[in-house]
């Protein structure tokens, strides 16, 4: 009871989050609200992929504007398996994990001689080279895009239903926060981080800065391909718009809104911004005029975002006033009388 006592509020209410999360299909088709499982579906899709982008942009300092890149080789892999006739998951999985890794490793390493504007704009052009490739393939529907024919089949598990694409979603990323959390502390994890704060230093006790982004890069887009799995077997159907550079900043205001480097920041701030999107939407088509604002405001008056407002409680209970305890010592001089 006393080690359940001592847990930081802001994990045991992530952890209470991710526990209803799991509950969402059941209450839903209990209540015959069908929809609210293919929302909370893209919700932890996202929650992915700005996951995997918490990976370069929170830990290893890398802006990039290019993530939607891997999340469209993701989706298409699935797409374009399924046009051929292919609809084993397995072969999905590993072809969007491995031409995402290889993609990431040659766009990491062009993108990492360069820094600041100037890495966001190369991220953010092969980005825009993938999107414009996909719209030039008219055999696989080009700008229209392209139905998926056959959803993603994994030893009897098929992807062709929301609720089977929701549990998928639900355990990579609960295998993903795992791993973020386990990252942090991790010699990899501490040493990314000190690249990120000091390249030099990092360079100088033999650990070399660019090759630790280099592997923190090529990481995250694979990671962020498995969201674009998820993505093409729930939506039935792949368009170059998830390549779309709008999707890339879309993954970075979550990261942002949510918490940079924080482990349950990603969730949060795709449950926060695809929450409140939803919510405008059915409230004024004008949606955006007030989404902004919001967004400007967290970012203002929360630099850690919403997963900062949760550690401020960590510190207020860690710093919470206590009644002093401590005995004087037996010889020590009265506290009135004078020296």
């Amino acid at each position: 009871m006393t080690s359940i006592l001592h847990v930081p509020p802001s994990r045991w209410i992530s952890l209470l989050l991710l526990a209803l999360l799991a509950l969402v299909p059941v209450l839903a088709t209990a209540f015959e609200q069908t929809f609210w499982i293919a929302f909370f579906a893209r919700i932890l899709i996202y929650a992915v992929a700005a996951s995997a982008l918490n990976l370069a942009l929170g830990h290893g300092g890398l802006v990039s504007f290019g993530h939607a890149l891997f999340l469209g080789v993701g989706a298409y892999a699935v797409g374009l398996s399924a046009f051929h006739g292919i609809g084993n998951g397995w072969v999905h999985l590993a072809l969007a994990v491995v031409v995402a890794g290889l993609l990431a490793w040659v766009v990491g390493t062009i993108s990492l001689r360069t820094s600041g504007m100037a890495f966001i704009m190369i991220t953010l052009a092969f980005a825009q080279m993938g999107y414009f490739l996909v719209v030039s393939l008219k055999q696989y529907g080009g700008d229209d895009g392209l139905p998926v024919v056959a959803t993603s089949r994994l030893a009897g598990f098929d992807l062709g239903s929301a609720s089977n694409v929701y549990y998928a979603a639900w355990l990579i990323l609960a295998a993903v926060t795992v791993w973020m959390a386990r990252l942090r502390v991790a010699a990899f994890g501490m040493a990314l981080r000190g690249a990120r704060q000091n390249a030099r230093r990092i360079d100088a006790i033999g650990l070399q800065s660019r090759q630790l982004q280099l592997a923190a890069f090529v990481l995250s887009g694979m990671v962020c391909a498995l969201a674009g799995v998820l993505l093409a077997n729930l939506n039935a159907f792949v368009s170059p718009s998830t390549m779309a550079w709008t999707v890339s900043g879309e993954l970075i205001v979550m990261v942002v809104l949510g918490g940079i480097g924080t482990v349950a920041g990603p969730l949060l701030g795709a449950l926060v911004f695809l929450g409140l999107e939803e919510l405008l939407k059915g409230w004024t088509e004008h949606w955006m005029m007030v989404f902004g604002p919001l967004i400007v405001l967290v970012a203002l008056f929360g630099r850690r975002g919403i997963a900062g407002w949760l550690e401020v409680l960590d510190r207020r209970r860690i710093t919470a006033p206590t009644a002093p305890t401590t005995p004087n010592a037996p010889n020590a001089p009265n506290a009135q009388e004078q020296p």
